[in-house]
């Protein structure tokens, strides 16, 4: 008894219990999953950006909240109605290529028997499944808006009253929860630091591969590339696994377009952007704990795409990094022989 009573008040037995019940009460919020994992990452991206700029320039907290925002959304406002019927006409326009491909017959014998092995598996299927959920996506586009404009409201105000908010969540601290408050706050402070620098790094690599890939893919003449660059700078979301995805579709167009010359031409163009990506972007962006093993990424993103779907593409890899960091697994120099 004297031991399990010295377990049950230990602080990593009580770290460990709390860290199950909010695991728990996040499932329970599964169904505002959207909302939750929206707002943090407006609010954590908004506030760097907010801090980069007062960096800059010495105007008022407030002031530069309200500009940041207003100008985010004004530019969003107007990329949606402005650009967003061409980019669902290249989308569309895309679709249909990339259909025909699969449909039609080829020269080359080898491509007919890759094809043939494609449609053995049921690819059109997939494919049709994949363009009933984009398109049941924008037609739900209603509560998507709700949704990120809730995110947007609730990220703007806590980033106007921010110390404020810290002041007053302080004063749980001296109250009679005190103990959980400290175990909470270590599980927050971890989770900032860890995923929400993950995903802030994960973006701004899908900005620059699109921007390279795009340019790239203009300079060969290719076609939709409105289409192309939004599917390219999603799939950049996804870490190592994106690059290979969005290697299909622009292989395919670029056989349909140009042959196997334009093939050869397009795989060059993705290694000299994912050489860029490996060897300058993500040592400088990353930390030391995203340096994963190609196995354990495909592994994280196959069991976290099973249990959070979509969303577990993007988040699979920080929420990985972020129990690293809870863990304390830190890189040695040894190696295994």
């Amino acid at each position: 008894m004297p031991m399990i009573n010295k377990l049950l008040q230990s602080s990593g037995f009580k770290r460990i219990m709390i860290f199950v019940f909010i695991a728990i009460a996040l499932y329970a919020m599964r169904s505002m999953i959207n909302l939750i994992l929206l707002t943090f990452i407006f609010t954590f991206l908004m506030d760097r950006l907010v801090q980069f700029i007062e960096g800059k320039i010495p105007l008022n907290r407030r002031l530069l909240v309200v500009i940041s925002y207003a100008s985010i959304v004004g530019l969003l406002s107007y990329g949606l109605v402005m650009y967003l019927p061409m980019i669902y006409g290249e989308i569309t326009a895309l679709i249909r290529q990339l259909t025909a491909f699969y449909t039609a017959k080829h020269d080359n014998i080898v491509l007919n028997y890759i094809v043939e092995r494609i449609e053995d598996i049921n690819i059109s299927s997939y494919l049709e499944q994949g363009v009933t959920y984009v398109l049941k996506y924008f037609t739900d586009i209603s509560a998507i808006s709700l949704q990120v404009l809730l995110a947007l409201l609730l990220s703007l105000f806590f980033l106007l009253e921010k110390p404020r908010l810290v002041e007053f969540t302080r004063k749980f601290k001296t109250s009679k929860v005190s103990s959980i408050y400290v175990e909470i706050e270590f599980f927050a402070q971890k989770f900032v630091r860890t995923f929400g620098k993950v995903i802030e790094a994960q973006l701004i690599i899908a900005v620059v591969n699109c921007i390279l890939t795009t340019l790239a893919l203009w300079l060969m003449d290719f076609p939709q590339l409105g289409g192309l660059s939004i599917m390219i700078f999603l799939l950049g979301l996804i870490p190592v696994a994106g690059v290979i995805i969005s290697m299909i579709p622009l292989t395919i167009i670029a056989y349909s377009i140009g042959g196997f010359i334009k093939v050869v031409y397009v795989c060059i163009a993705i290694l000299i952007i994912h050489a860029i990506e490996a060897y300058i972007l993500n040592p400088n962006l990353m930390s030391s704990k995203t340096n994963l093993p190609v196995f354990y990424t495909f592994i994280v993103l196959i069991f976290s795409e099973h249990f959070f779907g979509i969303w577990g593409l993007i988040i699979g890899i920080p929420i990985f990094v972020f129990l690293l960091d809870v863990l304390e697994v830190t890189e040695t120099k040894e190696t295994v022989k």
